[in-house]
This record gives C-alpha cells, structure tokens and sequence, in this order.
C-alpha cells in the first residue's frame, strides 16, 4: 500500500471516492510526474492527469467545469519562474491562479480544493509530496456537489 493511502484514518473517504484532475505542463511538470513514477514513489491512485502543453494555456473556466462535473479537487502544476518554454505562461497560470483562489471562494467552494504549484522535471520526489498531501486534504472533506 503505498504512502499516500496510509495516511488516511476511519472518518476520511476511501480513495476510490476521491477524483483529483491534474494539469501538468509538458515540459516540466509532467516530466516531474514521470520521474516520480520512474523513482516508485507513491502517488495517489485517485489522481488524473490531463497533459497541457503550458500551464498557461489552462483557463480558468476549465478548473470550475472540472469541478461542476463532479472532481473533488483540481491542481495546476507549473514551470518554475523562469523555465517557462513558452516565456511567460508560467506567470499567467500564476495569474490565473489568484483569481481561481479568490473566485472558488465566492462560488461557494472550499479553496483547498485547488491547487496551484511550480514543479520541474527534476522534482519527482515534491511531485509525489505535494499530490499526497493534496489528497489528504481532500480525503478530509465531504463529497463536492
């Protein structure tokens, strides 16, 4: 059993209950996936990727339509500042993010079910960590809707 499934007690939702959606950059982030899958470490099985070619390209009104349809949390993982491919998506994916942060909140739903954050391909060990932790959080909470 891996790490990420251990560390849920008798009140939490199993993780077949559980969606998490995750957009990951091409060039960093889902390279960073890879090398957690590559280095056996765990990663929640409830995770869903949706390979984006920039984090920039990931428009606000996709996040909230992931969650109308029914995901329990949605993570936009991004190029560090300054290793964009594309130059600046990264800081319009950073953009992007304030506004869902503040946006989710007035719609009614809890901000922890997003999150944004910078991994690069050589980060599979804060891929894994910050995907665990994130379904943790998630797990804590009741079914969205």
């Amino acid at each position: 059993m891996s790490e990420c499934a251990v560390q849920r007690d008798s009140c939490c939702r199993e993780p077949a209950e559980l969606k998490i959606v995750a957009f990951l950059c091409n060039w960093c982030s889902y390279a960073g996936a890879d090398k957690a899958g590559g280095s056996a470490l765990p990663v929640p099985p409830e995770l869903s990727v949706v390979r984006v070619m920039c984090s920039g390209r990931v428009e606000p009104t996709l996040v909230l339509e992931t969650l109308r349809q029914g995901a329990d949390g949605v993570m936009v993982l991004a190029c560090h500042p300054g290793d964009c491919h594309y130059k600046e998506g990264n800081f319009r994916a950073l953009c992007r993010a304030e506004l869902l942060e503040r946006l989710v909140v007035q719609l009614g739903v809890d901000p922890v079910r997003f999150c944004f954050d910078y991994v690069s391909a050589a980060e599979g060990e804060k891929f894994s960590r910050i995907t665990c932790e994130f379904a943790a959080r998630l797990r804590q909470l009741p079914p969205i809707g």
